[in-house]
């Protein structure tokens, strides 16, 4: 019996040292700006991207991602818009803008990531097919990662009580 108490404790502490790196991991990870450079400077070297006549030549103008956040694309034009220039000419300007800052937010809140992110299933076979909304992409993917949360809370909450218990059932 004392050996199972030993292992069912050794093996809580294996998951929560499992766990603690993934809740903690990012803590302190904050891009770090070069001294001698001036933020304000970068942000607008960033916004130039959008502007880029080398970068946007082809792309109809209504259909190009703007510092807003936001995609104009109809359903309907999803077709055009995946498989024509507009797909190419937006991953380079958000190469752009992720070379220069990578931590870089739309006016929106959106990051590089969620516009990419929405791309990607506005132009995939799933059932996010031709919804290039950004905004509703973010709301979907903070509602999936409370989900996400709530489930490690839950965990953690089964190993304390689990805990308590070995230690109420222990002579």
């Amino acid at each position: 019996m004392a050996i199972s108490i030993v292992t069912v404790r050794f093996s809580l502490l294996a998951v929560a040292l499992t766990y603690a790196p993934v809740l903690y991991g990012n803590l302190g990870k904050a891009d770090k700006v070069p001294q001698g450079y001036d933020p304000a400077q970068i942000v607008a070297k960033a916004l130039l991207c959008f502007n880029d006549k080398y970068v946007y030549s082809s792309c109809e103008e209504s259909r190009r991602l703007s510092e807003s956040g936001k995609l104009d694309v109809p359903p309907q034009k999803t077709d055009e818009y995946c498989s024509g220039p507009c797909l190419t000419e937006t991953n380079l300007v958000l190469d752009c803008i992720e070379n220069i800052l990578a931590n870089f937010e739309f006016y929106n809140k959106a990051t590089i990531q969620d516009v990419r992110d929405t791309i990607e299933a506005a132009c995939g076979n799933g059932p996010e097919r031709g919804n290039f909304d950004v905004d509703e992409h973010i709301k979907a993917e903070t509602s999936n990662a409370h989900k996400g949360v709530n489930q490690i809370l839950y965990g953690l909450g089964l190993m304390i009580v689990g805990h308590g218990l070995i230690f109420c059932l222990s002579p």
